[in-house]
C-alpha cells in the first residue's frame, strides 16, 4: 500500500481528523539515516505526525519540528510541507534499547524527558510562527497532544506508532490526529475521549492492513465521518547541488580559496537525506563572486 493520509470531519464538523499510513516513508528515512530500532521509532513517529501537520498548511507553507529531550538520541529534526513531503534526521541514529515494561520500543528513554518540542511554521509571511512546549513524556504522541493544547489552544488527541523488523527495516507505521473544533459540546468530547482511550496500537492495525479510512472507522465507531481530501505522503528532500553551491558561494572568496588550496575541492553531506555533493577546484573557482 502506498503511503497517504486523509483529512476528515465528524460530529457535524465539530471534530477534525487526520489519519495516515506512513510505512514506506519511515522506511526511506531509516534507510537514508541508518537508524536502529528505537531511533527509527522516535523518528518515524515524528515524521508521521509532521506529515499530518503539513496537511494542515496551504500552498508553499511548511513547518520545522525539533524535539530535544536530553536523551541519547539527541535532537530530532523534521520538515514537512503542504504537499505531503517530509524529511528528517536524528543526531544519533544508532540508539536502541531493550523493550520497555509494556513490551514496546523504549522511545521515551531514547528521546529523554527533559527538554522541549518546538514547531516553526513558515507561512510565507515576514515573521515565522514559533510554538514551544516542554517535553511531557518523550513518547512523541503525548508531547504533540500537549503542544496542540498548549501552544495552539486546540484540544487534540495524537497517536503514532512504528513497528520494526528484526533486521531494523520498518514493518508498519501510521498515525492519527483528532482535534476538537469550537462548538463541540461536552458529550462529544467525552465520547471521543473514550474512543481514543480504548484505541489499539496503531502500528499493529497498519500491520494488519488497515487503511487510513479504516483507522478512522475504528476510531469513530458508529459515528459517520466525511473525507474531504486524500493525499500521498513521501520522504522527499529539497537539497540539490545548486543549493549547496549557493551556500558555498555565500561564504566568500577567501573561504572558497582556502577550500581550493588546502583541501583541493569540497564535499558536503545533507543531514536530511545523506546525499553527498562534491565540488572540484574548477567548480569552486566558478563560485567565486
Amino acid at each position: 500500500m502506498k503511503d497517504y493520509l486523509i483529512k476528515a470531519t465528524a460530529y457535524n464538523g465539530r471534530i477534525r481528523a487526520y489519519a495516515a499510513a506512513s510505512t514506506n516513508t519511515v522506511e526511506e528515512a531509516r534507510r537514508r539515516q541508518d537508524t536502529w530500532a528505537t531511533a527509527s521509532a522516535a523518528l518515524g513517529r515524528t515524521l508521521t505526525i509532521a506529515g499530518m501537520m503539513g496537511a494542515m498548511l496551504k500552498g508553499e507553507d511548511s513547518n520545522t519540528i525539533k524535539i530535544e529531550g536530553g536523551g541519547p538520541i539527541g535532537a530530532i529534526v523534521v520538515d514537512a510541507n503542504a504537499d505531503g513531503h517530509v524529511r528528517g534526521y536524528v543526531t544519533n541514529p544508532h540508539v536502541d534499547f531493550e523493550l520497555n515494561d509494556k513490551g514496546k520500543l523504549d522511545v521515551a528513554r531514547a528521546v529523554g524527558t527533559s527538554g522541549s518540542l518546538s514547531v516553526i511554521k513558515d507561512l510565507g509571511l515576514k515573521d515565522y510562527f514559533t510554538g514551544e512546549v516542554p517535553i511531557v513524556s518523550g513518547e512523541i504522541s503525548e508531547d504533540f497532544t500537549y503542544y496542540f493544547a498548549t501552544s495552539e489552544q486546540v484540544p487534540s488527541a495524537v497517536g503514532a506508532g512504528v513497528l520494526v523488523n528484526p533486521d531494523h527495516t520498518i514493518l508498519a507505521a501510521g498515525g492519527f490526529i483528532v482535534q476538537v473544533m469550537p462548538g463541540a459540546d461536552d458529550e462529544v468530547i467525552e465520547k471521543l475521549e473514550e474512543q481514543v482511550k480504548d484505541f489499539p496500537a496503531i502500528s499493529k492495525l497498519i500491520e494488519q492492513g488497515y487503511t487510513p479510512e479504516q483507522l478512522l472507522e475504528k476510531l469513530f465507531g458508529d459515528e459517520p465521518f466525511t473525507i474531504h481530501e486524500k493525499m500521498p505522503i513521501e520522504y522527499r528532500c529539497r537539497c540539490s547541488k545548486e543549493r549547496i553551491a549557493n551556500a558555498i558561494s555565500s561564504l566568500g572568496n577567501d573561504e572558497i580559496e582556502k577550500m581550493i588550496e588546502e583541501d583541493g575541492g569540497a564535499s558536503a553531506t545533507c543531514h536530511f537525506c545523506s546525499e553527498e555533493y562534491h565540488f572540484t577546484t574548477d567548480e569552486l573557482e566558478e563560485l567565486k563572486q
